[in-house]
């Protein structure tokens, strides 16, 4: 009867709910209490312990209502003693803590888990990874977004900025600093965590010391293996979570296909299916970590299944507008302004650069060059540029990847001399069989070689035409424009010398163009930029090549006059972005921000781009020397790659490098703090005091001493 229900549900509010029956936490348990007793007609315990909303005159809900007041696509992180239980709606998907399995279960049977705590609130489920085979699995869950912007159907893209990583054992969990629940967590600023009772830690202690009298000399042994371990899980762990937050690297969609071009998209017959049914393979960056989900083969289970690309994507809408002129001031380098002219006279259009790397053959620079035995090739990623004006949106598509032949850069100099890895039988098959797979896809491939046609990327630049020569396909186009002799002296202008000489080629590629009726126009094939990285030279040609299809885009649409350039504010904005896209792919591959990116960013080359990008040129053979090894062991097991390296070697040379290092810079230190003594003893007459001065190094190589210190001093009678 709804007054027993009611007496009941008050009594249990008041009174304390068996841990083994109740279905929240305990914390949980006190906060929906006290709102209980504070609002009789809100937020009351059923009988089974669950949290309901409905009056106290009806029977309470069995099921667990989503958090109050959040956004609707926010999740619920539970810990239960058996498993880690996320839950939206009427959805969870149960992640075991004992062996990492994954099960899709109606959000109702959070009531038979033991005790679970809800921890917080979550975004979304990348999926998990074993980063060692010594290590346990560990859960990737997206602790925070933040929206790029919207594509054309209001269709809004995510960057992630914040992961949290769980590990899928019976150890504690960190402290993942999630969002608080406010359902679960009413009144309650930190979640508190399971602990021993008093009883069972000095049993715990009294075992311990029990075990370190019987067996000291393996103990010892034994727990120096244990720190070293735990000190590399660390160290990786550290790498995990630095690569999803610091390099802004990540972003996906829960309405749009961000793997796939207009066109492929336009063209698709999976259209009734989930987003990630209908991916591009080659850019499903997460799909390994999810691949458990995906082999479940249920339809409940598509939920949880959220692609995610690795890449770049920026979205802005620019006003053509004549008559404003370019005020750097309003438009900062590295967030272009987002004041617009609000006349509605003046036409507007959005522009979009997204940008997908391949999970194929992923890695880091030094550690993945050229082509594998797939056919895959290192740092290849797609680059769309999207154009939308009033129900038209016009794609224009450019690729860069490693050339595709067996070579590598090895040993820890500063930027190692390449060299061919086989011979060119070997290779003729691999390299056919990339472009075969290139060719099914874009249909027609114009190569753009930016190598050095002398010096020592010619060996590779070499071995790069003789396989196109021998591949001898007429869909295969080969140019090749030696970008450093071309530009040298800082002329990056002169990059125009090769958009003029391709201008034919570019009109006779075309874009894909799209509208509510459906496909007007297709792109016939794809211009393949490629340098020894690709990244810098390369960056800067694709902006360019880029920028005339879209003016010629414009100008077919009627926004930009025919005889007249993009105005200079919608110019610096549009190279802003393409800077920042070579920025993201530059950190994705080498670890820094790309270099020659203030001619990109400024249309200028300056002595303070130069200087920057010498600063950069150090960081990437630091970087090279030691943290590529751990990055490039934490993005192979992402794809299901065994890790090669070992580890532990690698961990104990850092840290003998680093104790070796600062050895060194505590024996200079020593050696230039005497040295100034004697001079002070030599120069300074008894009756002078010594006040203080500065080091003056001479750098002339005409010097018989190249680095001779010099000390200038003050004194005072």
């Amino acid at each position: 009867e709804p007054s027993g229900c009611r007496k009941l549900t008050i009594r249990r509010a008041r009174g304390a709910v068996p841990a083994e029956r109740s279905g929240v936490a305990a914390q949980c348990r006190r906060s929906s209490a006290a709102a209980a007793l504070r609002e009789p007609g809100s937020a009351l315990l059923s009988p089974l312990g669950v949290g309901s909303r409905s009056s106290p005159l009806r029977a309470p809900s069995l099921s667990p209502s989503p958090c109050a007041a959040a956004d609707p696509d926010t999740m619920e992180l539970f810990q239960a003693k058996d498993h880690y239980i996320v839950q939206s709606g009427d959805k969870a998907l149960w992640c075991s803590r004992k062996d990492g399995s994954l099960q899709v279960r109606p959000a109702t049977d959070l009531l038979l888990a033991w005790n679970p705590i809800c921890l917080g609130l979550v975004e979304g489920v990348i999926g998990k990874i074993q980063l060692h085979t010594d290590f346990a699995w560990q859960l990737l869950l997206i602790r925070q977004k933040t929206v790029v912007g919207k594509l054309p159907g209001q269709h809004e893209v995510y960057k992630i900025t914040k992961i949290a990583v769980i590990p899928l054992s019976e150890a504690e969990p960190q402290d993942l600093e999630l969002e608080l629940c406010k359902k679960h967590h009413f009144g309650i600023n930190k979640t508190e965590k399971i602990t021993q009772s008093p009883d069972d830690s000095k049993f715990l202690l009294k075992t311990l010391s029990q075990m370190k009298c019987n067996v000291a000399a393996p103990v010892k042994k034994k727990a120096k293996e244990h720190k070293e371990k735990e000190r590399l899980e660390r160290r990786l762990l550290e790498e995990l979570i630095k690569m999803f937050m610091d390099s802004d690297s990540f972003y996906y969609s829960l309405t749009y296909d961000l793997t796939n071009s207009v066109q492929r998209l336009s063209a698709s017959e999976k259209r009734g299916e989930s987003i990630w049914q209908r991916v591009d393979d080659r850019f499903f960056w997460n799909k390994h970590m999810i691949d458990d989900l995906i082999n479940l083969n249920v339809p409940d289970a598509h939920f949880w299944i959220v692609p995610v690309i690795q890449g770049f994507v920026q979205i802005e809408e620019l006003v053509v507008n004549y008559n404003e002129s370019s005020d750097d001031e309003k438009s900062s380098p590295e967030t272009p302004s987002q004041e617009q002219c609000v006349d509605d006279v003046h036409p507007r259009f959005l522009v979009a650069i997204i940008s997908r790397r391949s999970r194929h053959r992923a890695g880091m620079r030094y550690k993945r060059r050229g082509v594998d035995e797939n056919g895959n090739v290192a740092n290849y990623v797609e680059t769309e540029q999207l154009i939308h004006v009033h129900n038209h949106t016009l794609s224009f598509v450019l690729a860069r990847g490693s050339v595709p032949v067996f070579w590598s850069q090895i040993g820890y100099r500063y930027n190692p001399r390449p060299r061919l890895d086989k011979a060119e039988e070997e290779t003729t098959s691999k390299f056919a069989e990339h472009f075969e797979e290139q060719l099914k896809i874009y249909k027609k491939q114009v190569i753009v070689s930016l190598v050095d046609q002398t010096g020592r990327e010619k060996i590779i630049g070499d071995a790069f035409l003789r396989q196109v020569l021998l591949y001898n396909n007429p869909s295969l186009t080969y140019v090749t424009f030696d970008f450093h002799e071309h530009c040298r002296g800082m002329k990056f202008e002169n990059v125009r010398t090769l958009t003029d000489a391709i201008s034919d080629i570019i009109l006779d590629m075309k874009w894909g163009w799209v509208d509510q009726a459906g496909e007007i126009c297709k792109q016939e094939g794809i211009f393949r930029v490629n340098c020894m990285d690709c990244l810098d030279r390369t960056n800067v040609v694709q902006a360019a090549i880029a920028r005339v299809v879209m003016e010629h885009q414009l100008k077919k649409l009627g926004v930009m006059p025919p005889e007249q350039p993009l105005p200079q504010k919608c110019y610096r904005i549009y190279q802003i972005m393409w800077a920042n896209n070579g920025d993201a792919i530059s950190r994705q591959y080498a670890g820094t921000a790309a270099l020659k990116g203030d001619f990109t960013r400024t249309g200028e080359r300056k002595l303070a781009g130069m200087m920057k990008d010498g600063y950069n040129s150090a960081n990437r053979y630091y970087l090279n020397r030691f943290r590529d090894a751990y990055r490039q062991a934490v993005i192979d097991p992402m794809h299901g790659i065994p890790v090669t390296e070992d580890l532990y070697s690698i961990f104990n040379k850092e840290k003998e490098h680093e104790a070796l290092h600062k050895q060194n810079q505590r024996n200079q230190q020593e050696q230039f703090s005497l040295l100034l003594q004697n001079y002070m003893k030599l120069l300074l007459p008894d009756d002078e005091k010594f006040h203080g001065g500065w080091a003056v190094i001479d750098c002339d190589p005409r010097s018989v001493i190249t680095k001779c210190i010099h000390q200038e001093q003050f004194f005072v009678s």
